[in-house]
């Protein structure tokens, strides 16, 4: 089984997968007071012999949030980065997947990542839309 085999197998038991493919997945998770959070993950092409994961998770409509701000609170967060896709601001953070730490590490970037995009959501957009 492949370490990118083994997080899909970790997602699909622990949140509700919204849409999944064969190097990709989409889930919800539950954030504070009763939020939630849409994320997804890439699985990303062999580098150097190391699998790697992207981890994106919405901020709201670009064309309706403050991208300036949303540039200076992910300056302030650890790890990640502000990106627009399709019309969408993302934070997304890349994360090495190694057999010994997949879960400890995958987890650790996908919470932070989850919490930032969501009290961003919160602060830029006032919704829970995503």
């Amino acid at each position: 089984m492949t370490i990118w085999a083994d997080v899909i197998n970790y997602v699909r038991i622990r949140y509700e997968v919204l849409e999944e493919r064969d190097d990709w997945l989409r889930f919800r998770l539950g954030t504070e007071d009763g939020r939630t959070q849409q994320v997804a993950v890439h699985h990303l092409p062999d580098h150097d012999g190391a699998e790697w994961a992207e981890i994106s998770s919405p901020v709201g409509w670009a064309d309706k949030i403050d991208l300036r701000r949303l540039l200076e609170l992910t300056g302030g967060a650890s790890g990640g980065g502000a990106v627009v896709v399709d019309g969408v601001a993302l934070i997304r953070h890349t994360v090495q997947l190694t057999a010994s730490h997949a879960q400890d590490g995958f987890e650790r970037a996908l919470a932070s990542t989850a919490a930032a995009a969501d009290a961003f959501e919160r602060e830029l957009a006032g919704t829970d839309e995503f």
